[in-house]
């Protein structure tokens, strides 16, 4: 009898738990779903009109708080994560948009990278809510750490995406950004996420009851007012971290004496890159920047350079010791004599005797070694009395643009793209510093410098075992395949935190634009010299500037040079000597509450 009973008491648990399941099924599923796209596209809306072209950076600072008024509610709406991950989708297509101007085939690209990218938003609601409900940390601690972590690990995804970080949305700012040479750009998006998730808690509970994101009752309202005084607290800490990386910044510009460095003129054709290169352009490449290196020569630069691949003519190395015959085999288009041929190197020689300048100048490179030929996409080195002396290689490349991941592994992979036959350059293996006269400079090529670890990691190599640091960092980049379009300005950008995380002033030589001189604050120096040779060839009234005095934007898409010194930096810098500390502890965490929802939900099921 007792066993009956028992046995009907459990039935009736059971039967109990079910429809407590069912309601609270019904309850996370029902309310909200309109009001979460609502808040979800506000968000995508003004997190775009904070970054470039619009560029209104102060809308940064409450972009998120639409979003992160969902960790306010204890049950998820209607569609929640699937609603983040579409509009997140729709945000980054338009953001990316610049990405199909460079080929057709980058529409796939376009696509793939906005999906794999809307995944952030979706999982940082995830983690912020788990944590703040379950284990009751304050939204203004938690969503900052994951919001990091997650730019953090985007970095290394998939060979990584350092683009649009929150902390960019500042590169105005420039008080606000100094602490980068402490915590890298990802300090900023912390300050900037926790003063979001802040007002995102401060406001009142009925607001939110009005948007009908989950059911309400009265002692919910009544709670709200006894939680006040917590949730301005969140307002008061935001408020006290802002303020002190803001006295650090004013501290850290105070400290700044710059001396004079390098005299520099940095080139700038315009000619539009695509996949189809044509050799009878590379006449006229070479002759717009060799002019235009003709008019810096009055102005007497110490250093010259020119962007990424313009001059287009191939440098040719090969081992002494190959003979002949095996030189012939390495490559099927190139013959032994061609491997042979020093007619670029010699070009280049005499460009820098005639300027009396340094030159680092965007090259290709064929090298052939013993066991196969190579080809690099290079920064090359060359002295008015030494000739071509040295070259970098660039390390970090771009896949699908320099190389097709996995393309042995899996060669299906190259079907999916434009490219045939053997397609790619090879990486470089190791960092080099040219060193002219007093100066030690750092070059690096493109994207490159768009990735924050990378660009620390070479010029903590370069100073490895005690010797003498890197004065200047120069950065050759061809924007021509983004046709004068918004990626030209959020790559500037991400070349000014470059310079605040490393304190080293950064030089950039860019085809179409925008080329500029950078101090170790991130501030672009307005040059002492603009030369618009366009107005020269088509007799116009020149431009004076870098910028449109009536809009204050960049000009872009023009033959022009600069010239200006550069100003050297003697500080030290914490990010260069201690790395991603910062990042990886918020990553590290993100990780482990990932982890922690997981197990749960294994639990649950």
């Amino acid at each position: 009898m007792d066993d009956m009973t028992n046995s009907e008491s459990a039935a009736e648990q059971t039967s109990e738990k079910r429809i407590e399941k069912i309601i609270s099924k019904g309850r996370r599923t029902r309310p909200g779903g309109r009001a979460t796209l609502l808040l979800a596209l506000l968000t995508a809306i003004l997190t775009w009109l904070s970054f470039t072209p619009v560029d209104v950076g102060p809308l940064a600072w409450i972009c998120l708080v639409p979003m992160l008024l969902l960790t306010r509610i204890e049950l998820r709406t209607h569609w929640m994560y699937r609603t983040l991950y579409l509009v997140g989708f729709l945000f980054w297509l338009v953001t990316l948009q610049w990405m199909r101007l460079g080929d057709p085939s980058m529409y796939i690209a376009l696509v793939a990278l906005s999906a794999y990218l809307a995944c952030y938003w979706p999982l940082f609601i995830l983690l912020t809510r788990q944590t703040t409900h379950r284990f009751k940390v304050p939204v203004y601690v938690a969503a900052p750490i994951f919001w990091v972590g997650m730019e953090y690990l985007r970095a290394y995804l998939f060979t990584g995406f350092s683009w649009y970080y929150l902390g960019h949305t500042q590169h105005n700012w420039i008080e606000i950004i100094q602490i980068s040479d402490i915590t890298g750009v990802y300090g900023v998006s912390f300050i900037i996420v926790m003063a979001n998730a802040a007002l995102a808690q401060a406001i009142p509970q009925n607001w939110i009851n009005r948007l009908k994101l989950e059911w309400t009752d009265e002692r919910k309202e009544e709670d709200s007012v006894k939680l006040l005084k917590p949730r301005l607290m969140g307002v008061a800490i935001s408020s006290s971290v802002i303020l002190i990386a803001l006295g650090y910044g004013y501290f850290r510009r105070n400290q700044s004496e710059f001396q004079v460095g390098p005299r520099v003129g940095l080139i700038q054709g315009n000619f539009t890159a695509s996949l189809k290169s044509d050799r009878d352009d590379w006449g006229d490449i070479y002759q717009m920047h060799h002019a235009l290196t003709g008019q810096t020569i009055p102005h007497q630069p110490n250093l010259i350079i020119w962007p990424e691949a313009m001059f287009r003519f191939p440098l040719m190395e090969y081992d002494k010791t190959i003979d002949d015959e095996s030189l012939d085999a390495l490559h099927p288009m190139i013959r032994a004599e061609d491997w042979k041929a020093t007619r670029s190197q010699e070009t280049l020689t005499e460009i820098a005797e005639k300027s009396d300048a340094a030159l680092i100048i965007g090259t290709n490179i064929y090298e052939a070694k013993k066991d196969d030929s190579y080809l690099y996409n290079s920064a090359s080195f060359v002295t008015p009395k030494g000739g071509v002396e040295d070259r970098y290689d660039k390390i970090h490349r771009v896949p699908f643009g320099e190389y097709i991941p996995l393309q042995k592994e899996l060669p299906f992979i190259q079907s999916l793209t434009p490219f045939r036959g053997d397609f790619g350059i090879d990486a470089g293996e190791s960092v080099h510093v040219f060193e002219y006269k007093d100066w030690k400079m750092l070059p690096f090529i493109c994207f490159e410098d768009t990735v924050p670890h990378l660009v620390r990691k070479m010029v903590a190599s370069a100073t490895k075992g005690g010797g003498k640091p890197v004065d200047l960092l120069v950065n050759l980049t061809n924007d021509g395949w983004f046709h004068g379009s918004s990626e030209l300005d959020q790559h500037l950008i991400t070349s000014k935190f470059r310079a605040i995380e490393t304190r080293t002033p950064l030089v950039r030589a860019v085809n179409t634009g925008i080329s500029a001189i950078i101090d170790g604050d991130g501030v672009i120096r307005t040059p002492e010299h603009f030369i618009d040779f366009d107005a020269t060839i088509e007799k116009t009234e020149p431009r004076t500037s870098m910028r449109d005095p009536q809009t204050g934007k960049f000009h872009r898409q023009l033959n022009c040079a600069i010239v200006g010194d550069v100003p050297l930096d003697s500080r030290n810098s914490l990010y260069v000597r201690l790395g991603d500390w910062f990042a990886a502890f918020c990553l590290i965490a993100t990780i482990a509450v990932f982890i922690q929802v997981i197990l749960k939900r294994k639990s649950e099921s």
